[in-house]
């Protein structure tokens, strides 16, 4: 999956060091940035490459291996960066669902959602005044009434549903994405993850589950979310009830008809791997 970065390791903890003029720079626009191409895949402007800019102008995100990655606070055009960098390209951050190396793909887009967050809570949203960077966490504080604002993460599940040896697919309805998917949705306010489970299955195609088991989970920083894995079983006769606001196809597919994963970056790819190889876990 595209957070698997082994031997590079993700660094996370909080250590807002100023920048060396080896570390990576994150410029983002909206959904694009700007990346530098190379005979191995692409890579990120260095610190170096903007001689005037002074430590305070960028802020930090996290470290893979020893090098920092930061953005900078400040907006940028990113067409107006590219006169700078003959090998430099702006694409947006679909680009990395397939882009090597990977370690930088996965910095990337995880960058992309502190950058997000970071840009819609740059004001205190009890009192209006600008807020700051801490230098204790990866938070935002309000320098006037002391709130303090922590990253978004959406808790979600994916699942897959099982009828003896055939799996639940889908296809998500109006949106880019037309390949195969499994039953997928948010946890809603006071609800359990298992319950966003069968709540999920039950609205989008109308089946009722049995014997939950959790599989894996996975970060998801193109939507913020938290993913958690389950595999269950349907309990009756799989007679599908099909939401037609959320997908566009749902149907039973036995495990020799799974499509492969051409990219390997998902959670519910992975699992669909998994059910057409025979390994999905049974229930305990």
């Amino acid at each position: 999956m595209i957070q698997d970065i082994a031997p590079h390791i993700y660094h996370n903890e909080y250590h807002p060091l100023s920048p060396s003029p080896e570390s990576f720079v994150l410029c983002f626009h909206g959904r694009q940035i700007l990346i530098l191409e190379t005979e191995e895949g692409f890579t990120f402007p260095r610190f170096s490459d903007f001689p005037d800019w002074s430590g305070e102008e960028a802020a930090y995100l996290f470290s893979i291996d020893e090098v920092g990655f930061y953005f900078p606070k400040h907006s940028l055009e990113l067409k107006n960066l590219l006169p700078s960098f003959p090998n430099g390209k702006i694409v947006t951050l679909s680009y990395f669902r397939t882009a090597m190396p990977r370690f930088l793909a996965f910095a990337a887009v995880t960058g992309h959602q502190l950058y997000d967050w970071y840009c819609h809570r740059r004001y205190c949203g009890y009192c209006g005044t600008p807020a700051e960077h801490s230098s204790r966490e990866r938070a935002l504080v309000c320098p006037n009434c002391g709130n303090v604002e922590y990253p978004k993460i959406c808790p979600a599940v994916i699942v897959g549903v099982r009828n003896n040896d055939q799996i639940l697919l889908t296809k998500y309805a109006n949106r880019d994405y037309t390949r195969y998917a499994l039953v997928a949705g948010f946890a809603e306010i006071g609800e359990s993850i298992e319950d966003t489970v069968r709540r999920e299955v039950m609205e989008e195609v109308g089946l009722k589950v049995k014997n939950l088991t959790f599989y894996k989970s996975q970060p998801w920083s193109f939507s913020d979310t938290l993913l958690m894995g389950f595999f269950c079983d349907v309990d009756g006769d799989g007679r599908i009830t099909l939401d037609e606001q959320e997908l566009s196809l749902a149907q039973w597919v036995d495990r020799s008809e799974v499509p492969d994963d051409p990219e390997g970056i998902s959670l519910t790819r992975e699992m669909m791997t998994v059910f057409k190889k025979g390994l999905d876990p049974n229930p305990q």
